[in-house]
C-alpha cells in the first residue's frame, strides 16, 4: 500500500510538472510568443494585432539577392536579416498564372480544388470566356462599370482570411488592396469587409456592391488627392545614375516593349503623353506600387486595423512589378529600378507599421504569385535555348488538320492557359472523340517548341516526370480546365518579339520568395522544399485557428514553432 501511494504521488507530481512546463512553453520568449505579444483572448491565446500578407506580382526568388547590395537596410535587407526565409518555395501546380497564385497562397489549396485555374478560362456551360473574378450580379462602386462587376464568387474554397473572420466570430476586419482586381479580391476572401482595386479609366481606387453600397469617405478623400496625375506628371527616370545599373542589360534593347508614343526603350520614360483619357499607364511604372502602399496606409489608419481587440488582416498585392516585367523583362534596367524603388517603399511601410501598430505586434509575410521567364531575345543574344510559341496559331493549324483528316470542323474550341478545350459533345456525336484526341496529341508534339502534349483526363497514367506530373494534376479542375495540355521546351514561351511572360512549370516561373517577419518569427532560413500551399496552414497554426477548407498544404514548422 505504501509502495502504491508513492507511485500515485510520483504520478501526480509528474503530471503537475508537465502541465506547468507545457503552460510555460505557450508564453515563453524562446517559444516565439512572449507574454506581451499581440492580442489575447479571454483564455490567454496570444495573437498579433495585425497580419499583413503581401504578394509581389511576378517576383522571382532570385530578386531577393540579385540587387541585395543596392537595397537599403530597412526594406528587403530587414526582411532577410530579421525574418525567416523559406529559400526553396515552389508553386505546386501548373499553369503558374496570377489569379491561381494569389488564390493558392491564401487558400492553401490548388486549382484542382479552389477552381481558379487561370485569369480566364473557357466556360463550357455558356460557351464564353470566364474572367476569374467576374460577377454580373454586382455593380461597380466608385469606378467604371466594366471594372467593377467583380467578386470572389468563382473561388470554390475559402481562405485563411475567411478562417480568421470565422475564428473571431466576424469581429475583426479583413481588407484587400491591389492595382489588379484579382490581386485584391481573391486574397481578401469571401467574407472580407472590403476589397479595393485600381480603375485605370478614372485613376481611382474602387470596389463593387459585393462589399458595400458606397465608398467610405476616406476612400473618396484619397481619390480626390489625384495622386496618379501627380505621379504621371513627371518622367520615370532611374533612381540612381543609369551607369550604376550593372545587374541589368544595356538600357536600349530591341526586345523590350516601348511605351506608347516613344521610339526607344531607354530612360527617361515620358509618361504624361501616354495617358490619353485614362490613367492606366500608372500600373506599368514603379509608382503603381508606391500608390498602392499609400492607399494601404490610409486603409490601416481609417479602418483602425490592428487597434481593436481582435486580429485584423490586411492583404496587399503589388501589381506593377508584373506589368514592368512583362514589358521589359527581368534583366532590364526598368526591372532593377522598380525593385530598388520598391525596397524604399517597403522600408517606409515597415516603419509605418511599427509606428501605427507597434513593433513586434504585427505578423508579415511576403511572397509572389509566380516568377517570370527571360525575354527570348535576351536568351538568343546570349546563345541560350529559346523560342516563341503561339497557342492561337497552333490551334488553327490543328483544327485544319483535324478537318482534313476526319472531316470535323473546329474540334478545338478554345486555347487558354496552355490547354486546348475540345468540342466534346460534337466529337462524341461523330463517334471519333478518342481518335481525334489521339491525333491532336501526336501532331501537337511536332509543333516547334512543344516538348509534350497530354490528355488531362488521363494524367494518372501519363508518362511524365515528377514534379511535372503532380503539378499538372494539381492544376487540373475537371469542370473548368481544358482537355489537352501543352508543355514547352525550357526557355520557350507564348508571346511576341518583345517582352516576356510566365505560366509554365519551370523554376523560373515556379520558384518564388517566401519570407516571414514580425510577431512570433525567429530569424533564420531553410533550404528544404516548401510550397506556396504551405503559407495558409502556417498562418493558421501561428494564430491557433482552423486552416482553410480546401487546404492541402503543410505547416512550416520552423516558422510556426
Amino acid at each position: 500500500m505504501i509502495y502504491m501511494s508513492r507511485i500515485k504521488f510520483l504520478t501526480v507530481a509528474l503530471l503537475l510538472t508537465a502541465t506547468v512546463t507545457f503552460g510555460q512553453k505557450a508564453t515563453s520568449p524562446t517559444h516565439g510568443f512572449p507574454p506581451n505579444y499581440g492580442n489575447k483572448t479571454a483564455k490567454g491565446i496570444a495573437r498579433p494585432k495585425l497580419v499583413v500578407g503581401m504578394v509581389v506580382d511576378q517576383m522571382r526568388w532570385d530578386f531577393l539577392y540579385r540587387y541585395y547590395d543596392r537595397y537599403s537596410n530597412d526594406g528587403f535587407k530587414r526582411l532577410l536579416n530579421e525574418g525567416f526565409s523559406c529559400e526553396n518555395t515552389l508553386i505546386p501546380y501548373t499553369p503558374t498564372i496570377t489569379a491561381c497564385g494569389h488564390t493558392c497562397a491564401y487558400t492553401g489549396s490548388v486549382p484542382a480544388l479552389h477552381g481558379i485555374i487561370g485569369n480566364n478560362w473557357y466556360d463550357r456551360t455558356t460557351g464564353q470566356t470566364m474572367y476569374c473574378t467576374e460577377d454580373t450580379t454586382v455593380t461597380a462602386i466608385g469606378g467604371s462599370d466594366a471594372a467593377g462587376r467583380m467578386s470572389p464568387k468563382n473561388m470554390l474554397t475559402n481562405t485563411i482570411t475567411d478562417e480568421l473572420r470565422l475564428a473571431q466570430n466576424f469581429r475583426n476586419k479583413t481588407i484587400g488592396v491591389a492595382i489588379k482586381d484579382r490581386g485584391a479580391i481573391l486574397p481578401a476572401g469571401h467574407s472580407a469587409n472590403a476589397a479595393y482595386w485600381y480603375d485605370g479609366a478614372t485613376g481611382n481606387f474602387m470596389t463593387s456592391s459585393y462589399y458595400m453600397n458606397a465608398l467610405p469617405a476616406w476612400v473618396d478623400a484619397f481619390n480626390n488627392e489625384k495622386l496618379p496625375a501627380k505621379y504621371l506628371s513627371q518622367p520615370w527616370n532611374t533612381l540612381y545614375p543609369v551607369n550604376t545599373y550593372t545587374q541589368s542589360t544595356a538600357d536600349e534593347k530591341p526586345y523590350e516593349g516601348k511605351f506608347k508614343g516613344q521610339n526607344n526603350t531607354s530612360f527617361p520614360h515620358e509618361l504624361a503623353g501616354t495617358m490619353g483619357n485614362s490613367f492606366g499607364i500608372l500600373s506599368s511604372t514603379p509608382f503603381g506600387n508606391s500608390f498602392t502602399l499609400e492607399f494601404a496606409k490610409k486603409a490601416l489608419d481609417n479602418e483602425q486595423l490592428g487597434k481593436g481587440a481582435f486580429t485584423d488582416f490586411l492583404a496587399v498585392s503589388l501589381s506593377s512589378t508584373d506589368y514592368v516585367g512583362h514589358q521589359h523583362g527581368p534583366n532590364s534596367v526598368e526591372t532593377e529600378d522598380t525593385y530598388l524603388r520598391l525596397d524604399k517603399d517597403l522600408a517606409a511601410f515597415f516603419k509605418y507599421l511599427d509606428q501605427k501598430v507597434g513593433k513586434g505586434q504585427w505578423l508579415f509575410f511576403i511572397t509572389a504569385d509566380h516568377g517570370v521567364a527571360h525575354v527570348p531575345g535576351f536568351l538568343k543574344e546570349n546563345k541560350l535555348p529559346t523560342g516563341f510559341y503561339s497557342d492561337a496559331a497552333m490551334m488553327k493549324a490543328l483544327n485544319i488538320g483535324v478537318e482534313t483528316e476526319f472531316g470535323i470542323k473546329k474540334a478545338i474550341i478554345s486555347a487558354d492557359n496552355y490547354q486546348f478545350t475540345l468540342d466534346i459533345p460534337g466529337l462524341e456525336k461523330s463517334g471519333k472523340l478518342e481518335q481525334v484526341k489521339d491525333w491532336i496529341i501526336k501532331n501537337a508534339i511536332r509543333y516547334p517548341g512543344v516538348s509534350n502534349a497530354v490528355d488531362l483526363h488521363q494524367l494518372a497514367t501519363a508518362p511524365l516526370p515528377e514534379p511535372l506530373k503532380t503539378m499538372m494534376i494539381n492544376g487540373f479542375n475537371v469542370q473548368r480546365s481544358g482537355d489537352i495540355m501543352i508543355t514547352l521546351l525550357p526557355g520557350w514561351l507564348a508571346g511576341g518579339n518583345t517582352g516576356t511572360t510566365h505560366g509554365l512549370w519551370n523554376p523560373y516561373d515556379a520558384h518564388i520568395p517566401l519570407v516571414w517577419m514580425g510577431w512570433g518569427v525567429r530569424h533564420g532560413k531553410t533550404n528544404r522544399t516548401t510550397a506556396m500551399t504551405d503559407i495558409a496552414p502556417t498562418v493558421a497554426a501561428m494564430l491557433r485557428i482552423q486552416m482553410p477548407n480546401g487546404n492541402v498544404g503543410k505547416v512550416i514548422e520552423e516558422v510556426a514553432h
